[in-house]
């Protein structure tokens, strides 16, 4: 009988990265430190070509997160059923070890916007989140997770804090929850909060993943300190400083170092991947 059963069914509690096509080759010589790859599922649902056949490879060798950018999870209309249909045949054909998405909207109408916008905490949201990944989750036969946002304002109208929200949503839905670290870091610069209550008030036995980017500094029409997620250069300091803060609480997970925009070579990317395999090393000694 075949065995159709997936080759790496977990993520390992160990660095990943966001695989980008220009690193193919010095990841298939030599991936250290290394142990698993995301891809965003919007560029692989083609019908084939070079990035399949990479893809397929890769998988061979690695387990896959596959991260999605464009469901509009918190988006007041249904979800786009020809882009779950491309989803779905995606994650069949893959079988990922792990299937994630945002907290956030990104279309309006006919419209598609390329941003990840932010969402009022209210029970009507709650329930149109919860909604969308219900039916998700039973489309896809698989579990998601849900990321944090990055925010540059709160919305008056908010009845939950974000940490009790995504909670809620999990608490409704089942599904997991994806913690990036620099998000929170963002927010809470943006919006004067504290970020170790934040990692204090989140329910860190859901989290499958946890992410770490870059951010770029900008100021507001006040002089006030402005933070851009911009996933564009390495991670600041302060944020693997909350790194150690919330795996200290967390224990290791899988941790992925996001780049997305000016990709550098290989080696730095690696170096990236090296520190964040110290800092898991030392919450498994």
């Amino acid at each position: 009988m075949l065995d159709t059963s997936p080759r790496f069914p977990h993520l390992p509690a160990a660095p990943g990265f966001g695989y980008k096509p220009q690193h193919f080759a010095a990841i298939t010589q030599d991936a250290a430190p290394v142990e698993w790859l995301e891809i965003h599922a919007e560029n692989y649902m083609g019908d084939g070509g070079r990035p399949l056949a990479q893809l397929r490879h890769l998988s061979e060798k690695f387990a896959i997160s596959v991260h999605g950018v464009g469901l509009s999870i918190g988006g007041e209309l249904p979800l786009d059923r020809d882009h779950l249909a491309r989803l779905k045949t995606l994650c069949d054909w893959l079988q990922p070890a792990s299937f994630s998405e945002h907290l956030a909207w990104s279309t309006h109408d006919a419209h598609f916007l390329n941003d990840l916008l932010p969402l009022p905490y209210t029970e009507a949201t709650l329930t149109r989140v919860a909604d969308h990944i219900d039916e998700l989750q039973e489309l896809l036969g698989r579990r998601m997770l849900l990321e944090n946002p990055s925010s540059y304002l709160a919305f008056d109208e908010s009845t939950y804090a974000e940490t009790e929200f995504l909670s809620q949503v999990a608490k409704r839905t089942g599904c997991g929850l994806l913690l990036d670290v620099n998000n929170i870091f963002v927010s809470a610069t943006n919006l004067k909060l504290d970020p170790r209550a934040y990692v204090d008030a989140f329910p860190l036995d859901l989290v499958g993943e946890i992410h770490l980017g870059g951010h770029d500094e900008d100021e507001d029409d006040h002089g006030a300190p402005l933070l851009i997620d911009s996933h564009g250069r390495e991670v600041a300091d302060p944020v693997w400083a909350l790194l150690d803060y919330t795996l200290e609480r967390s224990g290791p997970r899988p941790l992925l170092i996001e780049w997305d925009a000016d990709v550098p070579d290989w080696p730095t990317l690696a170096a990236e991947a090296m520190r964040a395999a110290r800092a898991l090393e030392k919450v498994s000694a």
